[in-house]
Formats: C-alpha cells, sequence, structure tokens
C-alpha cells in the first residue's frame, strides 16, 4: 500500500564539528607527469587513472606504484571511464573512442562522429552509454552498437544512471528525458509552470511505495519530484526549499545530500519533507565550477578543486582537506584516499581515513547494483509459434538479427531477440531425455548461439557457459566459447570454470575445434579483464599448448600467452 506523504515543520540543525579532524593537506605520496591532468582521476580497486594533457594515460596503485601507462597517439578530452572489470574508456579529440584493459593494453578503437562531451557511463551488464554534442550511442563492452539516438538539444549536467539503470538527461530547456538500456525514451517537463528553467543538479532515489523517482533542484532553491514508473511529478514549493542555490546533489534511500552555492551542505528527508541538518563545509563554491557530492555506508562527501569534506549522516563533520593548485576535480576512493592533481604535473594521494567502503567483489568487478533482464528475457513473441523452427523461418531472423547488428539499431528488439535466440540455440540441451530428437539442426544452433555475441550482455555468460556444458554437439560447444570470447567479460568466472571442466581430469575434451575455440575465448577474457582473471587463464592456456593437446590448439594457446 503507498502511504501517505506526512509534511513537518521544517528543522534546521546549525554545524556540527564535534570530533572534526582538520587535515592540511600533507600528502602519502606524489607522483610526477608528463603533463598536467587535464580531467577528474578515477579510483577503483585499489588504483587510480588519470589523462594527462600529453594524450597518456597513467595508472598507480593506492601505495603510487606505477601501473602502466597508455599513450593513445594523440590528444584526449578530458574524460575517463571505468567499468567494473577494470576496463578504462576515453576518446581522442578527433572523436575516436579507445577502450583500454586494467593493465594498460589497447582493446579496441571506433570512430565517433564527434568527441565525447561527458565520461561514458557504464551500464549494469558492462554496456556503454557515450554522449556527443549530437547523439547518444550504446555500445556492448566489445564496442558493437546497439543503438543510437540523434538530440536536437544540447544536454546541461552530466547525465546519470537512476536506481533502474535507465539514462538520465536534463536537457537546456528544461526537459528532463529518462531513456532505458535498450533505447525506449520517456520526457517529462518542470512542474509548477516553469518555463524554460534549468536544473541545476539532479539525482535518482528510491522512495518506498511509490518506487523510482529523480530529485531535481532549481536555480531558486525549489525542488521537484518526479515518478517516471507513474508518469507522475510534484513540487515542494511552500514546503520544502532550499536558503541557497544548490550546486550538487547525491541520495541514498529516502534522503538526498544537497551542497549549496554558499558552501552549505544540507540533508533532506523526501520522506518527511523536512531538512534534517545543515553544516558548513568550509569550501569555496565558484559559480560555474565543477563539484561532486556522493552519499555512501560511510558518510557524505563533498569535491571540490580547493578541498574536500566528509560528513557523518548525522552530520558531525569527519574530516575536512584544502587544496591548492589542483588542475581537475580529485578523486576519492572506496580505500580511504584522495587523489588530486596538480597544475605542477604531480598527482598526490592523501589518505584521509581508514574505512574502507563494503563493496561486495566477484572474481573480477564489484557485484551489478541490478540486472537488464537479460539472463532472463523470455519467452520470446515467436515462442508459441508451431513452425518456428522451420529452416525457412529461422533463416529469415538469423538475417534480420544480423542486420540489425551490422547496422548498429538492435534498440528495444535486444530482449526479444536475445530470448528468441536463446530458445533456438538451446533448443536441444533443454530437451535432454533419452530419445529426445533435436528440433533445430545443429548449423541453425550454431548460427544463434554465435548471434548472442552482438548483444553483449555479460547478463548472458551464465546462459552460454550452461550450454557449453550441456549440448552434446561439438559444433555448438565451439560456438558458445567463441560467443563468450567475443563478449569478453566473466566478472564471475562462470565461463572460465565451464573451460577448465572441459581441460582438466576426470573427463579431458579432445575434440581439436573446442579446444581450439576455448584457447581464444579464454585468450580474450584475460585481455580484457586483466588479472587475477589472467592469471587462472594463463594456467589453462599453459596446458592447452603442452604436446599432447591437438596441433592447431597448441599454436592458438601460445600465440594467446605470447599476446598477454
Amino acid at each position: 500500500m503507498i502511504r501517505r506523504l506526512v509534511f513537518l515543520p521544517l528543522l534546521i540543525l546549525t554545524s556540527m564539528y564535534c570530533n572534526a579532524q582538520n587535515i592540511t593537506g600533507e600528502h602519502l605520496w606524489r607522483q610526477a607527469l608528463g603533463g598536467t591532468i587535464i580531467g577528474r582521476p578515477v579510483a577503483q580497486v585499489e588504483s587510480v587513472v588519470a589523462i594527462t594533457d600529453g594524450g597518456r594515460v597513467e595508472s598507480f596503485s593506492s601505495r603510487g606504484t606505477p601501473l602502466w601507462s597508455y599513450f593513445a597517439g594523440g590528444r584526449l578530452t578530458p574524460h575517463i571511464s571505468r567499468s567494473r572489470e577494470g576496463t578504462s574508456y576515453i576518446c581522442r579529440t578527433n572523436a575516436i573512442l579507445i577502450a583500454v584493459n586494467r593493465v594498460g593494453r589497447e582493446l579496441w578503437q571506433t570512430q565517433l562522429s564527434s568527441p565525447i562531451i561527458f565520461p561514458v557511463l557504464i551500464g549494469w551488464d558492462s554496456r556503454l552509454f557515450i554522449f556527443t554534442n549530437t547523439e547518444i550511442i550504446t555500445m556492448t563492452a566489445s564496442g558493437n552498437i546497439l543503438w543510437r539516438m540523434v538530440l536536437d538539444k544540447g544536454i546541461a549536467h552530466p547525465p546519470f544512471l537512476d536506481v533502474r539503470g535507465s539514462v538520465v538527461l536534463v536537457m537546456d530547456d528544461g526537459e528532463v528525458l529518462t531513456i532505458d538500456p535498450f533505447g525506449n525514451m520517456a520526457s517529462f517537463q518542470y512542474l509548477g509552470g516553469i518555463s524554460g528553467a534549468i536544473s541545476v543538479t539532479s539525482t535518482s532515489l528510491y522512495i518506498e511505495g511509490w518506487g523510482a523517482g529523480i530529485l531535481l533542484f532549481h536555480y531558486n532553491g525549489q525542488i521537484e519530484l518526479i515518478y517516471p514508473d507513474l508518469g507522475y511529478g510534484e513540487t515542494f514549493r511552500g514546503r520544502l526549499e532550499l536558503p541557497s542555490a544548490p550546486v550538487k546533489a547525491a541520495a541514498r534511500g529516502e534522503e538526498a545530500a544537497v551542497l549549496m552555492a554558499n558552501g552549505r551542505l544540507a540533508l533532506l528527508s523526501l520522506w518527511t519533507r523536512e531538512i534534517i541538518w545543515m553544516a558548513e563545509t568550509s569550501l569555496s563554491i565558484s559559480a560555474g565550477e565543477e563539484v561532486d557530492v556522493f552519499y555512501d555506508e560511510r558518510g557524505i562527501y563533498v569535491l571540490t578543486r580547493n578541498g574536500a569534506a566528509a560528513f557523518a549522516s548525522d552530520g558531525r563533520r569527519l574530516w575536512s582537506i584544502g587544496i591548492t593548485g589542483a588542475s581537475a576535480l580529485p578523486a576519492f576512493g572506496d580505500d580511504g584516499i584522495l587523489y588530486s592533481g596538480g597544475t605542477d604535473w604531480i598527482l598526490y594521494a592523501y589518505h584521509l581515513e581508514d574505512r574502507v567502503r563494503a563493496v561486495q567483489r566477484l572474481l573480477y568487478g564489484e557485484v551489478s547494483e541490478g540486472s537488464y533482464g537479460m539472463s532472463s528475457p523470455g519467452p520470446s513473441s515467436w515462442a508459441g509459434t508451431p513452425y518456428r523452427f522451420e529452416e525457412r523461418e529461422l533463416l529469415t531472423r538469423f538475417a534480420e538479427i544480423r542486420q540489425a547488428g551490422i547496422n548498429g539499431n538492435i534498440g528495444d528488439r535486444e530482449r526479444e531477440y536475445t530470448a528468441w535466440l536463446k530458445e533456438t540455440a538451446g533448443s536441444y540441451a533443454a530437451n535432454l531425455p533419452a530419445g529426445a530428437v533435436p528440433q533445430v539442426q545443429i548449423q541453425h544452433r550454431v548460427e544463434a548461439t554465435l548471434l548472442l555475441s552482438y548483444m553483449g550482455s555479460r547478463e548472458t555468460i551464465p546462459f552460454l557457459a550452461n550450454l557449453f556444458l550441456r549440448d552434446p554437439d561439438m559444433p555448438v560447444k565451439a560456438a558458445a566459447a567463441q560467443s563468450i570470447g567475443m563478449i569478453g567479460v566473466d566478472p564471475e568466472g562462470i565461463a572460465m570454470r565451464a573451460f577448465q571442466s572441459a581441460i582438466l581430469p576426470p573427463f579431458p575434451m579432445q575434440n581439436e575445434a573446442v579446444l581450439t575455440s576455448i584457447a581464444a575465448a579464454i585468450g580474450a577474457l584475460c585481455r580484457f579483464s586483466g588479472p587475477p582473471l589472467s592469471e587462472a587463464g594463463i594456467r589453462l592456456l599453459t596446458m592447452l599448448s603442452s604436446p599432447e593437446r591437438p596441433p592447431t590448439t597448441r599454436r592458438q594457446a601460445q600465440w594467446e600467452i605470447r599476446s598477454l
């Protein structure tokens, strides 16, 4: 049942400094770079990557050890993103998008129509949302285009993913767009008769009984809340307004932390419609300056070029630090280290707290925040068609899906295509009782299996690994391995375990085509994710390169090892 919203009197608490720890800026370590950092560094998995104005990407461990350096062959835009697998996505100023893996190896590059204007957003299943001046492009992690959307107006503020995994855009004219992972768009206008107003910042949250919400903050302090799933919105005018223009906001649960232009931080309750507390950050907020606010289980963090501060959820200041000479916004890692690039060509690291964020991890990378339903997208609309597995029907569907993948316009047909391909590829493995006659011939099951790689969702890896293990026909097994390699991501190690079971006793596989496909897939997974996945993969590749293996398999495995 939806609870009724209750509006309580406004409660404003003064700044709280108990248990404060003021840090003067002594660095943990520093590293000289070959140029000025031109964009915000990105911290992840006890490491940091940063872009310099010389077209290089530099990576260091949280202890300051140089890890790798990559030269892009030209100048870069000041935007870098990292996937949960550790892949960095960068873009040259001539609009070439590049993927670089966790150890600095280039995976692929592709030409865009124009350079990116915001960091690439990484979806829950590793798909990429790319933003240029004229369009939005969605790609798989391996660089296949899924769909693109032309924009007829500018984006006012950096896009973000909402709690449903959809992209939220605030446009120059005040229109708010939500675009799901498959390119379906919904449009909302500001409420209260505000014409052409621009929201300073927006964030997403979940309110019990109402679902996902998009919170919009206006320059005049007015706050609006839109519920995309309900097609409903409301304004808090006269009930909950900020005393100063909002600059940046972040939500957690039913609360939102808002940094204001006067340097104060406010925590709002969207359930009771009250300001829970306000505190001074002691940070100078310049007009138009890039700032960041984020809110996790440790507390609320405010980052600016001139300093940073952290607050507990009850308003206590945890620490603050002043920074001078920063060339870009700093980054704060899950391990309590702040990274800031200076105009003096030096990257500084400050150890500010010992609390480590509790992030659940898989074999490699963080657990996804949610699912896009690609693991169980069916049944397809063709599931009940009596003649769906006739050769003419199969060939027609294959041609349609293949062409959509080549043209990059899979779009909102992705779930339908994925469901049908799974039904076709797994038609024999799903009906294994003795005497069962396969409805689909081997070559068509192979084609369906390979076409799944066009979708590129890591949510399909469990299906492909299971198909590899269960289908008795060697060409289908080889196709499943090949498709996994083309998708390139296996954070849970499901595919790697399936390959291991086929290589090791008690029943090692002898089929040359399947073993060769396994070697190629392992190499692709290792190149994409790097350690620690590659450590397990290299051991398997070493086994596949031994003298007792078939000649083609040995050559493939040896080539993969050399490439790593």
